[in-house]
């Protein structure tokens, strides 16, 4: 395995979902930016790199979230929800992300 193919195969792995909410859609109108969920151990860098290669779209910025999950009670029992790292990926001018027509 080459180089290159390593590397696109480590990017393939970043993005695991676009987040599809209220607020999601009020920044894609807005503000041209799109959320993802992405793994763990993803940087700006990893992100912006998945995203143009996946979409092929041009990134202006990432920025990263990371969210704690809830402590939630089962009744006598004490669970917690799973961290959650997002990505709030702003695109350039002219550029967009439709999810419809990628199914």
């Amino acid at each position: 395995m080459t180089e290159q193919s390593k590397n696109n195969h480590r990017l393939l792995q970043i993005l695991h979902s676009p987040v599809i909410s209220e607020k999601a859609t009020l920044l894609a109108d807005k503000r041209s930016q799109v959320v993802f969920r992405v793994a763990p151990d993803a940087n700006k860098h990893e992100v912006k790199a998945a995203v143009e290669l996946l979409f092929g779209v041009e990134v202006k910025a990432v920025q990263i979230l990371n969210h704690k999950g809830k402590v939630k009670r089962f009744g006598r029992l004490i669970g917690r929800r799973k961290d959650v790292k997002k990505a709030y990926v702003c695109l350039k001018p002219g550029h967009e992300i439709n999810f419809e027509a990628e199914a």
